[in-house]
């Protein structure tokens, strides 16, 4: 049984309950004073304890999306590292591969014509060298007849770190509220491309072409859209393409719109930071390349570089945000600018959550529709 599968909670769940009942059955059989008697309450008290902890673990997880798998967690994910194609055209199958078709969730509509489609893809970086797993969402416009010879503008969806690609789709739900928005009115028809920003796993690179490493600014940047350009009807242009990104991910789309506008007209950053972090988790991104790491200070970028002629999109909130001030100091940096174009959610109040997020994805959609054009 898989980390996120509900009858892993709910067997936790019953372990717990079994213990709890157990412990007040059997504490009075072992009042005594003896050492087994005080060992025996120890280990009841130590089991049922780690039981509930393991079911609070597991329901956050589930909300969150945290963790994918048990290797995932305890970090011994090894099928989607770096990886180094030896042949001169590349992986046989192309730049991405379909592993799989399904359903929208929360959509009752079972045909692609009137639910559009789910499509569970490998990506692999040509340039970069990186694969990725991703889910790529197709709206029901994309399989009518009417809508054959048209192309599609595109959004790519990153999660924050570590992160599930699947929790875009069944936890912050961004496909069904698209298609929602989609048959309100409110936003244009897109394809979503949905991963996490961890091409490189268990490593967080946020989004660095990290030298003698994992180069994942240029799998973002050059080989996703390269990809996506030939397997779909998209626009080939920047103004096709825009980049949404939660926390980890809220920079790397941030980052990304402001060094390739190129490559995106439009960038969105919920809860996002505005410069890469040094921890455990990250290593070394620089490797004392002063220039790259100043480039990937966002706040360096504005004052340092030419303005990119791009659309930028900061989420936060009064409270329960660490970002608030680094936001507003952001905002007044862009508006300083003469090119980049600067918008914002600020909530009164709302953690750094997916409660949140699920707040900001509605507006950020349709802030994001309306930069973007499929021709």
């Amino acid at each position: 049984m898989g980390l996120t599968s509900d009858k892993v909670l709910a067997l936790a769940i019953l372990i717990a309950v079994v213990l709890f009942i157990g412990t007040v059955w059997l504490w009075p059989r072992l009042a005594r004073q003896s050492w087994r008697a005080v060992s025996g309450r120890i280990g009841l008290l130590l089991s049922t304890q780690v039981a509930l902890f393991a079911c609070v673990g597991l329901a956050a997880n589930q909300a969150f999306g945290f963790y994918a798998s048990w290797a995932d967690l305890f970090g011994k994910e090894t099928g989607q590292g770096l990886v180094i194609d030896h042949a001169a055209g590349g992986t046989a199958g192309g730049p991405l591969q379909v592993a799989s078709t399904s359903d929208v969730p929360g959509v009752r509509a079972t045909r692609p014509q009137t639910g559009g489609q789910i499509q569970k893809v490998n990506i692999v970086g040509r340039k970069s060298r990186l694969v990725s797993p991703a889910y790529v969402y197709l709206p029901p416009e994309y399989f009518q007849p009417q809508y054959r010879t048209r192309t599609f503008p595109v959004s790519v969806v990153l999660t924050g770190y570590p992160g599930t690609a699947r929790s875009l789709v069944d936890k912050l739900n961004y496909p069904s509220t698209a298609q929602r928005l989609a048959k309100e009115g409110r936003v244009q028809p897109m394809i979503l491309v949905m991963l996490r920003p961890t091409v490189a796993p268990p490593r967080d690179t946020e989004c660095v072409d990290v030298p003698g490493g994992p180069q994942a600014e240029t799998f973002f940047a050059k080989d996703l859209p390269d990809a996506v350009r030939g397997h779909y009807r998209v626009g080939k242009r920047a103004r096709s393409w825009g980049i949404i990104g939660d926390s980890t991910g809220g920079y790397c789309a941030l980052k990304l719109a402001m060094h390739h506008p190129n490559v995106y007209a439009a960038g969105a950053g919920l809860s996002a930071y505005y410069k890469a972090p040094i921890d455990p988790t990250t290593g070394d991104l620089f490797h004392g390349d002063k220039k790259l790491q100043n480039r990937a200070d966002l706040f360096w970028f504005l004052r340092h570089e030419e303005a990119p002629d791009t659309s930028l999109l900061v989420t936060s909130s009064k409270v329960g945000e660490h970002n608030y001030k680094d936001t507003l100091r952001f905002i007044d940096q862009v508006q300083a600018t003469n090119l980049t174009r600067i918008s914002s959610i600020i909530l009164d109040s709302g953690g750094h959550n997916f409660n949140t997020w699920r707040r900001e994805i509605p507006p950020t959609l349709q802030w994001i529709s309306g930069r973007l054009s499929g021709r």
